[in-house]
Formats: C-alpha cells, sequence, structure tokens
C-alpha cells in the first residue's frame, strides 16, 4: 500500500471560499466561530457545556433509544447512547443524503472522518466522551439525486412513485432491484455479505430505516450512533426557531446579510436563502410554506393557514414542519451537544453564510471540518503510472497541463525556451539605450521588433510541444486512459463510485484501509495504492 498526500489547494477542485477558509484568510474569520485545531476544542466544549442542558440530553437519548430500538446494537453504541445523558459527552457530526447503497464513495470517508476525530478528541481530551453521529437527511426531497448507485460500468436504480420527505418512502418495490443485484454478486467471496448488507437493509418498512440498518451494518462496531431529525419530539425543540422564521424571517435576514457579505468579498453563494426557510410535510407531501401577505400558503397544495391557524397545528403536529438546508444545520445543533459538523466543500460553504443566524439565536456554532477526499488508486493502475514517469497526483492537472508535464519527463529535447527568451532580452536591451539617445519613434520600433521575435519563439515552443505530442502519442494515450479510469467522466472518483465497486474486490481491506490512513484535521487530499 501506497500513500500520497496533497494540498487540497493543488487539486483544481475545491473553490477559493473553502481554499481560503483552509487558508485561514483573515476576511473570512467573521463567518465562523473557531477554526478546526485539536487545541481550540476545549474552548468549544467550554461553550457548548453551558448552552446545552441535561434536560436537553434526556431527551436526546430517551428517542435515540426509540429511534434504534428495533436495531441490533454493537455495544459500543449503545454505550454512546447512554453516555449523551452525560454533560461529559460531546458529539462530532456528520450528514448525508439516504442514497440507494450508500451513494457516492464520500459517504464512507464523512463517516470515518467522524468516527476517527472522536478517537482522536478521546486521546487529547480522556476527561470527556466523544460519539460519533450520523445524521440521516431523510426530509430531502431530491429523489432523482439518490434513486441509483454504480458497480463497475452498470447503474442500478430504484423507479418508484415519489414525492415528500425521501426518508418516508415505502421500499415495498424493491424486489426487482434486489433480484438483479442477486444475479450480479451471488457466489462471490465478497459478493454475498454486499447481497446480505442491501437485503437486510431494504427489508425495513422505509428508506430512513433501510438507511440506518445499512450505516449501522457497516460502522457500528465503531460505535456510530445514527439520528433521524423526522422526529415530533426532537422536532419541539426546533418549533420556537420556526415560528420566529414564519412570523419574522429573523433567520432569513440573518442569512442575507452574510451571504451579501459573503458575495461583496467575491466568493459565491452556495445555497439561495428564501424569504422563509421552512417546509410542512404531511404524510408523503412536502411543500415550501410561503407568506402571502394574509397568512401562509404550502407551495404545491390548496393549504393556507392564518398565523394563528399554523402556530396550532404545528404545535399539535411538530413533525409537519421541516427546516431546508439552511435551517436545517441550525435545528441539529439546537438537539445535539456537538462540537464539530463534518462535510463537504459544497456543504461548508452554506454553513459559512449561517453564523450570524447562530448569533443572533445565541446559539453555539460549530467548528467546521473539511471531510477527507480520498482518490483510490489499484496497484495496477499505480504500476502503469510508474512506467511513464507519473503520479496520481500528476493526474488533478488539465489534459493539457497533463501531456505537457508527460513530454516535458520523457523528452530529451529541451521544450522550453526560457532561455532564449531571456537571451533576447538581454540583447534588445542594449538596443533600447541606443534607441534612448536618439529618437523616441525609434524606441517603438525596437519594442515592435522585440515582440515579434518573443511571439516567434513562443510559436516555435508550441510547435515543437505539439510536434513532441505526435512523436510519444502512445504514452500520452496511456496517461490519459489512466486519468479516465481514476478520473471517471472527468469528475473525482469519490463522487461518482460506490462502496460495492471497492468492497466486491477487495472486502474488508478497504474499510480497514480508509480507516487507518484517513486524518481528519490533516486537510490534505489522501491518494491510496491498494
Amino acid at each position: 500500500m501506497g500513500q500520497q498526500k496533497i494540498p487540497y489547494t493543488k487539486t483544481n477542485q475545491f473553490s477559493d471560499l473553502i481554499c481560503d477558509f483552509l487558508d485561514q484568510k483573515e476576511i473570512l474569520r467573521p463567518f465562523y466561530h473557531r477554526f478546526p485545531e485539536l487545541a481550540a476544542f476545549k474552548s468549544q466544549i467550554q461553550d457548548k457545556s453551558q448552552n446545552f442542558s441535561l434536560e436537553q440530553r434526556v431527551v436526546l437519548t430517551q428517542q435515540l433509544e426509540e429511534q434504534n430500538k428495533t436495531l441490533n446494537l454493537s455495544a459500543k453504541s449503545q454505550a454512546n447512547i447512554q453516555a449523551l445523558k452525560q454533560k461529559t459527552t460531546f458529539t462530532v457530526t456528520t450528514g448525508h443524503q439516504l442514497n440507494l447503497f450508500t451513494g457516492p464513495l464520500y459517504f464512507l470517508y464523512k463517516i470515518i472522518d467522524v468516527i476517527n476525530l472522536c478517537q482522536e478528541l478521546a486521546i487529547h481530551y480522556p476527561e470527556y466522551n466523544f460519539v460519533p453521529i450520523y445524521w440521516m437527511a431523510s426530509e430531502d426531497h431530491d429523489f432523482e439525486e439518490i434513486n441509483h448507485f454504480r458497480f463497475f460500468d452498470k447503474s442500478f436504480a430504484w423507479d418508484t412513485d415519489h414525492g415528500g420527505p425521501v426518508g418516508r418512502l415505502s421500499t415495498e418495490n424493491l424486489s426487482d432491484l434486489s433480484e438483479a443485484l442477486k444475479n450480479e454478486w451471488s457466489g462471490h467471496v465478497h459478493g454475498d455479505q454486499l447481497l446480505d448488507w442491501f437485503q437486510a437493509a431494504y427489508a425495513q418498512e422505509s428508506l430512513a430505516q433501510a438507511t440506518r440498518v445499512l450505516a449501522n451494518n457497516l460502522f457500528g462496531e465503531e460505535g456510530l450512533v445514527v439520528v433521524d431529525g423526522d422526529d415530533p419530539v426532537l422536532k419541539k425543540a426546533f418549533l420556537p426557531v420556526a415560528l420566529k422564521e414564519l412570523n419574522q424571517q429573523a433567520c432569513a435576514h440573518s442569512i442575507n446579510a452574510s451571504t451579501a457579505a459573503l458575495t461583496q468579498l467575491g466568493y459565491h453563494k452556495q445555497v439561495h436563502p428564501r424569504e422563509i426557510n421552512l417546509f410542512y410535510c404531511e404524510d408523503t407531501a412536502r411543500g415550501r410554506v410561503i407568506a402571502d401577505g394574509q397568512g401562509f400558503v404550502v407551495e404545491g397544495s390548496l393549504k393556507r393557514f392564518t398565523a394563528e391557524e399554523l402556530q396550532h397545528d404545528l404545535e399539535a403536529h411538530p413533525e409537519r414542519i421541516s427546516p431546508n438546508a439552511l435551517l436545517r444545520p441550525v435545528y441539529q445543533e439546537l438537539i445535539l451537544p456537538n462540537l464539530a459538523y463534518v462535510g463537504g466543500a459544497g456543504e461548508l460553504a452554506y454553513w459559512l453564510q449561517l453564523k450570524k443566524c447562530f448569533d443572533d439565536l445565541s446559539l453555539v456554532f460549530p467548528m467546521l471540518v473539511l471531510r477527507t477526499s480520498v482518490l483510490l488508486v489499484p496497484e495496477k493502475a499505480q504500476k502503469k503510472l510508474e512506467k511513464i514517469n507519473a503520479s496520481a497526483a500528476n493526474l488533478f492537472a488539465s489534459a493539457h497541463d497533463l501531456s505537457s508535464f508527460l513530454i516535458e519527463k520523457i523528452t530529451e529535447i529541451p521544450i522550453d525556451f526560457s532561455p532564449q527568451r531571456k537571451m533576447l532580452q538581454e540583447q534588445f536591451s542594449v538596443l533600447y539605450a541606443l534607441a534612448a539617445q536618439t529618437d523616441a519613434s525609434f524606441v517603438g520600433a525596437v519594442s515592435a521588433q522585440e515582440q515579434k521575435q518573443i511571439n516567434g519563439l513562443n510559436h516555435l515552443e508550441k510547435r515543437l510541444m505539439k510536434a513532441q505530442k505526435r512523436k510519444h502519442k502512445d504514452q500520452l494515450e496511456r496517461l490519459m486512459a489512466l486519468r479516465a479510469e481514476l478520473f471517471p467522466g472527468g469528475h473525482l472518483q469519490e463522487r461518482t463510485q460506490n462502496m460495492s465497486q471497492w468492497y466486491y474486490v477487495y472486502g474488508t481491506d478497504i474499510v480497514t484501509l480508509l480507516k487507518s490512513e484517513i486524518k481528519p484535521l490533516e486537510f490534505q487530499f489522501h491518494i491510496l495504492t491498494i
């Protein structure tokens, strides 16, 4: 096994906002509370201790017991749930959509990040307990984003009627897909395990229950605790914030102010805040709440409420209120003794829009941890890279830069004409000195001639590069084929491939490798040869 790490800023895959955040640029300091460093967790613990009561802990523990009562929890996960009653216990959280059979590879990376970070914190702060949390995004409604996964070159999709919170979707019509996977995996040394996991998970009644079972089967022994925010008891804590949002649009104003400040600094906003950042859910229907001057309407339905009617409705049925992507973090931090949130670049971008909202609500803003990104390189691919004198890190370059890099590595002919340009400039400096003693028009003529000759050198340099690319066409094609293999469709591997592809080949070794190599606070892109 080989390992290489490169800074995120060198990958050409992350926005200026995230790169500047990682570099701790001063202009971004107003948009977060603390940068995630081990030493900073002590102050974060103190802040959260003063902002989270024992009563909140009791309610949280009771609901986690209720949510997990039918699950065969590991002793470690059970102990973690009970530990949440104690004022010395805190959480580190990540969230993810309820993708079919985990979806993209980074599902694994997120959860391993929170597990490893909790273990690292336990070493540095042994007087406290740290619980890894996976928050299921069970109230999302983007079914098309979650209803499929890839296994090598095949796509497996779930075709069903949908609408409303995806966590409430029934799994009863997944038998055809299960049969297709049985034909694909059954009888293989690791395929049988994948099939067992799939069938055990999707034998549950809902997608949320299925995802909970799957996450527990994968990471239960590590003490992972799964939280479903679509819970009427837990939502009671969020109700005062929701009513304030409905009647005053307080959070919307705060988020808009932060978003405007970020855009003025030149950053792109990740999520567009609404006037009201809430949905109304009933059974399997979910619609945005809109103020119309006389009360509230639910988008896509005939429902209409006065302010008093909607308040009474939600007090009786708190499960009907649902925060959107911008207010979901507020809800999460209200009900968890949370210290840090582990998320992808897109997630952290919208978290950075929320600091003022948290301040206005007197809520502690968690430390933001960019999840670890990983490129898995099969040993066979690594050997091919070595044969053409390249590394996986080189593959992050554009196709043009990558081909130029290879040619410069393998050609015996110097292609860089910088020495010739320097010599030319030195010669023209003498001409400029002569021109200065004669006529101003002569200076212009010298400048024009210099530029003409430099352009000629640049043109020759490009012609030579093209000639060398033709000469080494076979090696270039092999390099580009490797790039296509490791960056499917030109995208990061972690965003397109599913964990089943890797587990099928390597079994538990792939999880063991990731668990041993991912270091959540290093903020480096991990390249792992397996």
